[in-house]
């Protein structure tokens, strides 16, 4: 049996015993799948008895560790008993140890807050209308482009804009070489801005075998602290040229690209996956922005644990990208000179936001009792083993899995029941922001390691670039 009184800090203050019996039998336990370890002079290593390896080592020598094997199963019993939904882990206190030699324990946790809901229907959320420019059609049609250009070696002209160099180069500093300054076999496409300001342009006009010292300086703002506004000369030697061949953008190109045989046709089917994308960029935002005003309607005292565990899981999910791109993070906060402190500072705010959306609409749920029949289970099961190519896998799933798929599937009905509660006002169109002339000069102008995280993993540059030589980082 336990005793249980709250908190104004919306906490449980559990207070349970673990009898004397439990913890002589998890102590005996303890010594035995230790005993090996202990060395008592006299005895063989592991030969000694329980009484022995005490008086040498102390009384308490096994105390906590049979401890920690019993607390699990007494704390869950509590909380079992309460009815009580912990969402953090306890703080864990013995208090006493009885003259029967029962442990006293005091365990106090973090429980759900309580959420007290607001308006959640007749909400109105102006829906948008997006429209397919003619720009991004052909931003499309230059992406396809650059990726059927091929590269071909120059021998008879020196170096001019748009050719990818293979270079060697070593760095200095008032005559003393720097760390990440030299490399070899380098890949650098000219007019990138990959490089710091000036080193590209001065390679114009060299030619294979050519070398020549490049003068540049340092950007102010340039992450390694101790090459800041420098001065610097890299040695250059040229070791190839080539030149990006780009296809006629004609009714052949369409046939080898695409199943169309006109240039015309597929223009259109470019269009039209736009557009489709455009539908479904207006449907999230109008779904993101009625969840955001029903999760302002409520009011939750959002607890620091469920915040701080939000942000745990952010950064894994950054952390996990980042490997995508072979990166690590603490190269992320070299790069942009931020401590990990700061990168959670900088999270705690939407992570704060997405706990309360999530525990709104969780009550909600729980209100309208929404709830999933196997069949709906099932179905998400059999769109995910479709999607993702996995139907064997699929067939035995764990416990755990069919949970997650059943908070899918009714998180779905959930959504389905807003959206129908919450019809979007009329749709006011609205242009998509016109596209960069060339999104890949905008990739290649933040070197990969330097780049803020994307959502989906981004290719890796055709050869690495040593710090020294590339341009400073930028931040989003």
């Amino acid at each position: 049996m336990s005793t249980m009184t709250k908190n104004e800090k919306n906490q449980a203050v559990i207070c349970f015993e673990i009898g004397k019996d439990a913890m002589d039998k998890a102590t005996e336990a303890v010594f035995q799948r230790n005993r090996s370890r202990y060395a008592i002079p006299g005895f063989r290593k592991g030969h000694a008895p329980r009484r022995m390896v005490e008086q040498y080592y102390g009384s308490g020598v096994f105390f906590e560790d049979a401890f920690n094997d019993l607390f699990p199963d007494a704390y869950e019993a509590a909380i079992k008993e309460h009815e009580l939904q912990p969402v953090d882990q306890p703080h864990v206190e013995l208090e006493d140890i009885t003259d029967e030699g029962n442990v006293k324990v005091k365990a106090t946790v973090t429980l759900m807050p309580e959420v007290k809901l607001g308006a959640y229907t007749g909400i109105k959320v102006e829906a948008v209308e997006y429209t397919v420019t003619d720009e991004e059609v052909d931003h499309e049609i230059h992406h396809a482009l650059e990726h059927a250009s091929r590269f071909e070696d120059v021998e008879d002209r020196p170096v001019k804009e748009g050719d990818t160099v293979g270079l060697n180069y070593s760095g200095s500093v008032d005559g003393v070489k720097f760390e990440g300054g030299t490399a070899e076999n380098q890949t650098l496409e000219i007019g990138s801005h990959s490089f710091i300001p000036g080193f590209e342009e001065q390679m114009i006009g060299m030619n294979i075998g050519e070398e020549k010292a490049l003068h540049v300086t340092f950007p102010e703002d340039y992450h390694a602290d101790d090459l800041k506004g420098k001065e610097a000369v890299f040695e250059v030697k040229v070791l190839s040229i080539k030149e990006k061949q780009v296809p006629a953008l004609d009714d052949e190109f369409a046939k080898d690209v695409s199943e169309f045989d006109t240039l015309e046709e597929y223009k259109a089917d470019i269009r039209k996956n736009l557009m489709e994308n455009k539908k479904k960029q207006a449907e999230s935002e109008q779904e993101n922005k009625m969840v955001e005003t029903i999760a302002e309607n409520a009011e939750i005292d959002v607890p620091d644990c469920m915040v701080e565990q939000e942000i745990d899981s952010q950064i894994r999910d950054m952390e996990m990208r980042m490997s995508y791109q072979g990166l690590k993070f603490d190269d992320y906060l070299k790069y942009t000179g931020m401590t990990r402190q700061q990168v959670r500072d900088m999270y705690r705010e939407g992570a704060k936001k997405t706990v309360k959306i999530r525990l709104t609409l969780n009550a909600i749920k729980k209100q309208e009792n929404i709830t999933a029949s196997e069949e709906e289970i099932q179905k998400e099961i059999d769109d995910y083993a479709e999607k993702y190519h996995v139907a064997e896998e699929m067939k035995n799933i764990s416990d755990d899995q069919k949970e997650y798929f059943k908070d899918v599937a009714e998180m779905n009905k959930l959504m389905a029941f807003l959206k129908e509660k919450n019809p979007a006002k009329k749709a006011v169109k609205k242009a998509a922001k016109k596209p960069t002339a060339k999104k890949e000069d905008a990739d290649k102008a933040t070197p990969a390691a330097e780049k803020p995280v994307k959502k989906a993993p981004a290719k890796k540059p055709a050869a690495k670039k040593t710090d020294a030589a590339k341009k400073t980082a930028k931040s989003e």
